[in-house]
């Protein structure tokens, strides 16, 4: 039973979905939706580390080099790989939610989408970053799961349907039925190896120097992973690695396709192995109402058409795909009752270092 303290929090608190990802961290606030959506970046100084800058304004900084501020990704993978600057960005991220209540508020309640694939030491650090960070309860959510919820599938029922989360560090593959994970896979290929298969690209083909923004935005502007109706062609700018000069060379929409390749490849394999294993009364509801895609990833024109092909299913991109984590996340607060049996636990005695 709940005390009469415990109620009043329940009142007041804010209820908040996170989406921890490699590229960007998403925040939903009960009853509000989505509320920020920042790079995950963090800007610290040099010589005595102190978060300065966090976001939006850290990643204006990236590849600029600065001389007295460190650029940091405090999310390798998907995964926590600066602790320190994961808890500050948090601590931003959620005093910056807190900022659009109109009373004073207790500490919120937090649910954090994690990769399924994460160990126990990963899953300690996701948690006592929220928890450092001023959260009152922590609890963990496997990203794919968070994505099917987000995305509306029928994750509580009987019929089978398939998630497939493309992030900035991760892809996850998830098969559910009746409120369980059936099947998962969870990969370290996504939009950050694309970033690199398009840096190697320019170095290789075209002998010119590119950083990883120029690359991804080469990826968003023309990546894709089938032929486009209208094949498109735009100027890249870098240093051309013969004589150190700057230059200038046109790419094509096909050529970074090539780039991409082995990248979608991977996933597709992925998927693939994920059906293998599939019980064939769930392949019949797949294939009767098909696969979901959701992340920054399954943005790249033409992936879900790719899939389809390969896959022989229909597969269809969610709506408003890069915000389904953090939707979902928070949708588990809103109907914890039904919810909870998919979050994820601690093993006691894991630790975060």
């Amino acid at each position: 039973m709940l005390s009469p303290l415990d109620y009043l929090f329940g009142l007041f608190s804010l209820d908040i979905g996170i989406d921890l990802g490699t590229a960007n961290t998403l925040v939903a606030v009960r009853g509000k939706g989505i509320v920020i959506n920042e790079p995950s970046f963090v800007a610290l100084d040099k010589k005595t580390h102190a978060t300065l800058y966090v976001g939006a304004q850290a990643k204006e900084m990236w590849s600029k080099n600065p001389k007295n501020i460190l650029i940091v990704r405090p999310l390798r993978d998907g995964v926590i790989s600066e602790f320190e600057a994961t808890g500050d960005m948090l601590d931003h991220l959620i005093r910056k939610a807190h900022e659009q209540s109109w009373v004073p508020i207790p500490r919120p309640r937090v649910v954090i989408g994690i990769p399924s694939g994460v160990t126990e030491v990963e899953k300690r650090a996701a948690h006592d970053a929220a928890e450092n960070a001023g959260a009152r309860e922590v609890y963990l959510i496997e990203e794919p799961v968070a994505a099917a919820i987000g995305a509306g599938l029928p994750v509580l029922e009987t019929r089978g349907s398939m998630m497939i989360d493309i992030g900035g560090g991760t892809t996850e593959v998830a098969l559910f039925s009746l409120g369980g994970v059936v099947i998962s896979r969870s990969i370290r290929v996504a939009g950050d190896e694309m970033d690199e298969d398009i840096v190697q690209y320019m170095r290789t083909k075209h002998n010119l120097l590119i950083g990883e923004p120029t690359a991804e935005r080469i990826k968003i502007e023309v990546g894709s992973a089938y032929p486009l109706p209208t094949e498109r062609v735009i100027p890249v700018k870098g240093r051309n690695l013969i004589n150190g000069l700057p230059a200038t060379v046109e790419v094509s929409s096909i050529e970074i396709r090539e780039a991409i390749s082995g990248s979608v490849n991977i996933i597709i394999d992925t998927v693939k192995d994920a059906l293998d294993d599939t019980p064939p009364e769930l392949v019949a509801d797949l294939i009767e109402s098909g696969i979901c895609l959701s992340g920054g990833g399954s943005q790249i024109k033409g992936l879900a058409e790719r899939f389809q092909d390969e896959l022989g299913i229909r597969c269809y991109v969610a709506d408003d795909p890069m915000t389904c984590v953090a939707r979902g996340a928070v949708r588990v607060l809103e109907d914890y009752n039904n919810l909870r049996r998919l979050l994820v636990g601690l093993q006691r005695g894991s630790t975060s270092h």
